[in-house]
Order: C-alpha cells, then sequence, then structure tokens
C-alpha cells in the first residue's frame, strides 16, 4: 500500500488562485491523490489575506504553509489562531499566532506537517530552524513527516534534507518560485526537492509582471508589485510514501499547465 502527497508550490496573486480553483480537484482525482499541501504566502502577491487562505483550501488543498510574508497582512494574525489548517514557520517566536507544526487525521493514518524558514539572505528574526527540526524529530510519533522548508539559498534545503534524511517522509523547498531537477529520494528513504517551483502566471518574474521587475533592476521607485498576467501553470511535486514505514518510495516534479 502507498499514498501520494501532493506539495504545492508558492500560489502568486490572483492568477495562481484561479489556476488553483480551477485545476487542482480535477487534477487530484485523476492522479488519486491522498493529501495536498500548498505554499500561500504568496496568494496577495505578498502575504495572503484569510479570504484567500479560505479560497486555497476550498480549492482541494488540506493543508497551507507560509514563510518569510507571513506577518505581512495583519487581519490574518487571528485566522492563524482560529484555523488549524494553516502553518506559520515553527521557528518563529512562541508568543506569535498560530503553530508551525501539526498533525491532520487521515484514513491512512496521522500526517504530520512542519513548516520551517531559513535565515540565509533573509532578514527574519527566527529561531535556528535546523535546531527547531533537530528537536522535532526526537519527539513526533507519526508515520508521515512532512517538511516545508521556505528558504533563499539551495544549499540550506540540501543541508535541510540531509538533516532529515531517513526521519521525515519529505522535505521540499519553496520561496524561490524556480522549480528544481532534484527531485528523489534521499539514501534514508525521505523524499527531497530543492524548489518545487510557483503557481501562476508563466510569463511573469516569479509571479510578477516582467515590466515591473525590469524597472525595479533599472531603479524604478518602489511600488505594489502586480502579478503576471497570461496563462499559468501550477508546479509542484508528488511524493509516492509507505503509510507503515513513513518512507518515500517515489518522488517526481509535476507541472500543469
Amino acid at each position: 500500500m502507498s499514498v501520494k502527497i501532493l506539495a504545492i508550490g508558492d500560489v502568486c496573486g490572483e492568477p495562481g488562485l484561479r489556476f488553483l480553483t480551477e485545476r487542482l480537484k480535477p487534477y487530484r482525482k485523476e492522479n488519486e491523490i491522498d493529501f495536498v499541501v500548498a505554499n500561500g504566502e504568496n496568494a496577495n502577491v505578498v502575504g495572503v489575506t484569510p479570504k484567500q487562505a479560505d479560497t486555497i483550501l476550498h480549492a482541494g488543498v488540506d493543508v497551507i504553509t507560509l514563510g518569510n510574508h507571513t506577518w505581512t497582512r495583519t487581519e490574518l494574525r487571528p485566522y492563524l489562531d482560529e484555523r488549524r489548517k494553516i502553518l506559520r514557520p515553527a521557528n518563529y517566536g512562541p508568543q506569535c499566532p498560530g503553530r508551525g507544526i501539526a498533525a491532520f487525521s487521515t484514513p491512512f493514518g496521522d500526517v504530520c506537517v512542519l513548516n520551517l524558514l531559513g535565515r540565509f539572505t533573509l532578514d527574519n528574526n527566527t529561531d535556528n530552524p535546523f535546531v527547531i527540526a533537530d528537536g522535532y524529530m526526537a519527539e513526533i510519533r507519526e508515520k508521515i513527516i512532512l517538511v516545508d522548508f521556505h528558504a533563499e539559498g539551495t544549499s540550506e534545503k540540501r543541508a535541510m534534507g540531509f538533516l532529515l534524511d531517513g526521519r521525515a517522509s519529505a522535505v521540499w523547498g519553496t520561496h524561490t518560485h524556480v522549480q528544481t531537477s532534484d527531485a528523489c529520494v534521499l539514501p534514508g528513504g525521505t523524499g527531497y526537492i530543492t524548489d518545487l517551483g510557483m503557481t501562476g502566471s508563466i510569463h511573469s518574474v516569479l509571479g510578477i509582471d516582467p515590466r515591473q521587475s525590469i524597472g525595479k533592476f533599472m531603479g524604478d521607485p518602489p511600488r505594489r508589485y502586480e502579478s503576471g498576467k497570461g496563462p499559468c501553470k501550477m508546479e509542484g511535486c508528488i511524493f509516492t510514501i509507505n503509510p507503515d514505514t513513513g518512507r518515500c518510495l517515489n518522488a517526481e516534479a509535476v507541472r500543469i499547465l
């Protein structure tokens, strides 16, 4: 027996939300996906509102993870306390709203999801994600353990994958919005990919209107980001996992157009 876990890359703006709403449920049914985790911290381009988080859940996502834009929308803070199906990085201070780890009941057993935030080049006041992850692994009792590591550096993400190899079922990276080609099962049985990619406009710069992104690099004054337009994609990775052992049997990067 095996189960299929779909991890979806950062949902970017209204185009990403619309595409997720249109395509996820049919894709989930057609591919017999058992559980879905999506990073939603860019649903408002920067940050996510409660209404947008509800849209992601209604689209067919079981758990939403966040990242460095968690606190951009202040109205999200009470929502994080009220909803169990949305996680903020566990290495934020314990006084922060919400939680960074939770277990979810499924027909194939409980699934533990852990959300972590990297520190390399990200200006954030967080605890060391490696120390936090190492400590949690000693306490988690669920067989299936999924980790979204929202981080900038590929080396930081790879190191986290090997730290948790044989202890987590799957570890994936988010934040950089460019899907990497290294989906694999690590030697200890953990599924891994450095970055899932993104869900949003294909002809964009990480989900942003290319003209605006070019202008920023040319020295234009800052302004609110605008989503790219045109056709969209949904990127992620399917991890096939043995629910009895928690070991990953296969990891396959996917792109839905």
